[in-house]
């Protein structure tokens, strides 16, 4: 298989990871008999630097050519001023929306060998094997915004409409039916009426998916569930805002923010992976960074728009086997212990596949 794929490395830690998980797809070519070629563009605060732009419109016009993009990370202190006209996280949400990346996957395992490195019991961690689907295009982080009058009041509005949250339900339960056949959708109807709207769609979906169990949880009883009884969720989905706050709090079961990757999705193959942490810069240049979900993120590229299934799982069970040899990074290692370095770490993941 012939593929183009273009890496957006972005700011602080990116080019490490990303630089790390293109190693990886270079040796799973080598070794599967694929051709890869990589690309760079520019996005975030380099770009802005560069370009005065956060997306500048070569990168655009680079990825639209491309089978996938591989993202690293964007922002950082010296850009880091919510009132600036251009801003990093700008790039990443015109991306998103340009290519219509609606369904966010975020898979979350737990490791046997990191149990240690969380602050949760060992029995709470067993066997937690679950798939975040957030909505990606819509709802806050796209909706009408403005500060009123002297910066005294402003508002962010939440939106969405039901075409919206069938396609990401859609998602949802597709994956669910190829899992164990459960589905949880999250909102807060109790309170919100888009979340009211949220949940009468899902709810007529699952007449298509009659094999799927659905179950609805309001968003705070989440937060605690995910911390007490993780194991028992399985595909859950959620929108634009909850997704991203439960993911993020989803890195403790993990071990660390670093082990976790994503795949943006649209209707077709064309994606965008990028691990779910951001560009951490007091590490950035040090060798300290994890490189697990950037190449996580790259088995995702496999199996999603190359369609490359044993290719992914080989680069997943390298990552395994890595973490059970001992390989640790500095943020799985404990505070005075030695360390691989970033490269080091990817290495080892290479030579397992």
């Amino acid at each position: 298989m012939k593929a183009r794929i273009v890496v957006v490395s972005g700011d602080g830690i990116g080019p490490e990871v990303t630089d790390a998980a293109t190693a990886v797809l270079q040796k799973v070519a080598t070794k599967y008999g694929h051709e890869f070629s990589f690309e760079d563009g520019l996005i975030g605060g380099i770009a802005i630097d560069k370009t005065g732009s956060a997306l500048p419109d070569e990168t655009i016009t680079l990825a639209e050519g491309a089978d996938a993009i591989l993202l690293g990370a964007v922002g950082g202190p010296k850009w880091d001023n919510p009132a600036a006209a251009v801003r990093p996280e700008q790039g990443l949400l015109k991306i998103r929306k340009h290519f219509d990346l609606f369904a966010n996957l975020r898979p979350v395992k737990t490791y046997p060998a990191l149990a240690q490195y969380t602050p949760l019991r060992p029995e709470i961690l067993e066997n937690v094997d679950m798939l975040f689907i957030r909505e990606l295009t819509g709802g806050i982080y796209f909706g009408h915004r403005q500060e009123q009058g002297d910066g005294d009041t402003a508002f962010d509005t939440e939106q969405y409409s039901v075409p919206e949250v069938a396609r990401v339900a859609a998602v949802a339960y597709r994956a669910a039916e190829g899992r164990r056949k459960k589905l949880t959708s999250i909102d807060k109807a109790n309170v919100l009426a888009s979340s009211r709207l949220w949940r009468r769609t899902v709810v007529r979906l699952n007449e298509d998916y009659p094999e799927v169990a659905l179950e609805h949880v309001l968003v705070d009883a989440m937060t605690m569930y995910m911390m007490t009884r993780p194991a028992s969720f399985d595909v859950l989905v959620a929108n634009n805002i909850f997704g991203d706050i439960l993911t993020d709090e989803a890195s403790v079961l993990a071990g660390s923010l670093g082990m976790l990757p994503s795949a943006s999705l649209s209707g077709g193959t064309m994606g965008l992976y990028e691990p779910v942490h951001g560009s951490a810069p007091d590490i950035a240049g040090q060798g300290k960074a994890n490189p697990t979900g950037a190449i996580l993120s790259a088995a995702l590229l496999l199996r999603y728009s190359l369609q490359l299934e044993e290719e992914a799982k080989a680069v997943e069970a390298a990552v395994d086997a890595t973490l059970a040899s001992g390989a640790r990074t500095a943020d799985i290692t404990p505070r005075g212990s030695a360390y691989v370095s970033t490269t080091e770490y990817a290495q080892a993941v290479i030579e397992g596949i």
